[in-house]
């Protein structure tokens, strides 16, 4: 254990466990009534509940309306112009080491995690001043905060004398209740102008972190932010370090995870989405299928659970506080990823992942032939690059609209792209993700429902376990088996979490 987290583990951050599971048989005893449990949505936070109830005896149905697991951890086939099949992902991910609960789900399909490789340094790129990196400070809190301090050029010693202390406090005083509370109802932007940071403090240390949460500053909520400061930077044991596939996530996650569940049990029905929700649970697909349980898990994106909800009037009437709480949730802004397959490669010395800060459409960098093996083996036989570009809250626009403002950026950051022949180009735009808007918190839709026996997973769920993006998916997963599994007199599954309360958490903020 390095010095950071021995210091660390002095002021109480430490990995902890927020329900210890057990307190049941391993194995559900029985269910009355129809069988088992539906748990529509095959992502993180749908598979998540799918593994631990199928590893204990419960009768699981997952139905993914994709043709392929995951959500927006998915992968797709592309057929390149020479001829090259690969697997492109729908976008990079970062596996945070903190992510404790996503990490477990993994291990069910590599207990040591050796498909994760290491992901070398966290930059973050400008095009009005130099490069800083974040991903070598200490492991833990307090140190990381000193080091920062101590050692960052976009905030010195002396800036610290023009910041508002006042309204620097809650991001040290994080508290699940007080937070959202006190913060909701101001906007990231708001409680950024109150800091009085420097500008390229702001740019460099705030805003960028901000955007990774697909929704602008002016409409995340200052809570949110808070807590997601929190979540990987003051609260968590591991750092900013994090870890990513060397494979697509189709080979390395999604089939593997499928088959597991499937061996305990477990039915798995991609491409075939679900129409019609009614209590009972009954659940209708558009091939004309009919599911029945005696739970529902419902793991879906922001959008597609309001469409559900829609859709399904007798849902609506059983559950009126769902409903009402859904439609009001509302839906982050568009984001684009772009990857590109590049003639030629980028500079030797270039990161992995880049952030960028400032940049009317670009947020961030990915070389997936330095990082996924399919990838690695198309740049080697051609000698080209395989570069992926990320708009986390962008206008809505066309997908090669927003790529080619991304690539014009992307030159203006690392020139030497700007001549790099363009052998083929996948661009999307999305508009899934979960808007954290001020003054929602308190009307955001929980894992428990007012229906009996239906159950919300997913990253825009709330949970007081602090948790953002991939973890939150998988947290809620599990909370949603577990409700399952203790109605059931089964033993739950653990549930970990970093420290639950900031470092000045005790003080009014």
């Amino acid at each position: 254990m390095d010095g950071s987290r021995l210091l660390g583990r002095l002021f109480g951050v430490r990995a902890e466990q927020v329900d210890p599971g057990a307190d049941g048989p391993a194995e559900a005893p029985g269910m009355p009534g129809p069988a088992g449990v539906t748990v529509v949505g095959g992502g993180i936070a749908g598979m998540s509940a799918a593994v631990v109830l199928a590893e204990r005896g419960v009768r699981v149905t997952v139905l993914e309306g994709a043709p392929r697991l995951g959500g927006r951890l998915s992968a797709r086939p592309e057929s390149l112009p020479d001829g090259t099949s690969q697997l492109v992902d729908h976008g990079f991910h970062a596996f945070f080491r903190q992510y404790y609960n996503w990490r477990a789900i993994l291990r069910r399909i590599d207990p040591g995690l050796g498909f994760l490789r290491p992901v070398d340094g966290y930059p973050v790129l400008s095009a009005d001043w130099p490069p800083e990196e974040f991903g070598r400070l200490p492991a833990a809190p307090p140190a990381n905060l000193l080091a920062l301090l101590a050692r960052s050029p976009s905030l010195r010693l002396r800036d610290l004398r023009g910041i508002d202390r006042r309204a620097a406090l809650p991001l040290l005083a994080y508290d699940p209740e007080r937070t959202h509370r006190d913060h909701d109802g101001a906007s990231a932007r708001q409680l950024l102008d109150r800091l009085h940071l420097p500008d390229r403090a702001r740019a460099m240390l705030f805003e960028v972190f901000a955007h990774s949460f697909f929704n602008h500053e002016a409409d995340l909520s200052a809570a949110e932010l808070i807590a997601a400061f929190h979540f990987y930077f003051l609260g968590n044991p591991e750092g900013l370090a994090f870890d990513a596939p060397d494979l697509d996530h189709d080979s390395a996650i999604w089939r593997p995870l499928a088959a597991h569940a499937e061996r305990r049990g477990a039915v798995v029905h991609t491409g075939d989405p679900a129409v019609e929700v009614r209590p009972g649970w009954r659940v209708d697909t558009a091939a004309g299928r009919t599911h029945r349980s005696a739970f529902l898990v419902l793991a879906v994106d922001p959008p597609a659970l309001r469409d559900l909800l829609a859709a399904s009037p007798r849902l609506a009437a059983a559950a009126p506080v769902l409903a009402g709480q859904v439609a009001a949730a509302g839906v982050g802004p568009p984001y684009a990823v772009a990857r590109f397959w590049f003639g030629g490669d980028v500079a030797p010395g270039r990161s992995v992942f880049s952030g960028v800060s400032r940049q009317p459409t670009l947020d961030s960098i990915t070389l997936y032939h330095r990082l996924e093996r399919g990838a690695r083996r198309w740049a080697d036989r051609v000698g080209g690059s395989v570069v992926e570009l990320h708009a986390y809250a962008c206008p809505d626009l066309p997908a090669p609209v927003l790529a080619d403002r991304m690539r014009a950026e992307l030159a203006a950051l690392w020139p030497e792209t700007a001549g790099l022949p363009v052998v083929d180009l996948r661009a999307e735009t999305g508009a899934r993700a979960p808007a954290f808007r001020p003054g929602t918190a308190a009307g955001r839709p929980g894992v428990r429902t007012d229906a009996d026996r239906l159950y919300l997973a997913g990253d825009g769920i709330h949970t007081d376990l602090p948790s953002a993006l991939m973890e939150r998916a998988a947290a809620t997963g599990i909370t949603a088996a577990n409700h399952v599994l203790r109605r059931l007199g089964a033993g739950a599954e653990p549930l970990r979490s970093v420290r639950p309360r900031g470092l000045l958490a005790g003080r009014r903020g």
